[in-house]
């Protein structure tokens, strides 16, 4: 072995690259959900699907998907209610199970840019 060998290390580096990819590909995997979410929110005017959007805190790596209108929380979780076909219950909760693969991708495409990888 050649005794001129340098290894240089990033490894602070690239953890920063990948958790600031990670970070961008989970808004984007939130902005899915919103979508699909917004389309099985219970409708009547339209107010609480136009209600939902995405926040997020890049410093505490926190991202959300919300509803605020006031009556949001009863219109997911009162299974009870009648909605028009389909709008349901549980609009948010169940897009989180099935657009999971959807969003598991999105967020690796995303984590996998600053490796060279598309």
């Amino acid at each position: 072995m050649a005794d001129d060998f340098e290894l240089a290390w990033d490894g602070d580096k690239v953890l920063a690259l990948m958790q600031d990819a990670s970070f961008d590909g989970t808004e984007v995997a939130a902005e899915h959900l919103l979508q699909v979410s917004s389309g099985l929110a219970p409708h009547e005017e339209g107010d609480l699907e136009r209600s939902g959007e995405v926040s997020s805190d890049r410093a505490s790596g926190l991202v959300a998907v919300s509803f605020d209108r006031s009556y949001a929380v009863k219109q997911h979780e009162d299974m009870t209610l009648r909605h028009d076909d389909g709008r349901q219950a549980k609009y948010l909760e169940e897009p989180m199970g099935t657009e999971r693969d959807v969003m598991l991708a999105l967020i690796a495409k995303a984590a996998r840019k600053p490796l060279g990888g598309s």
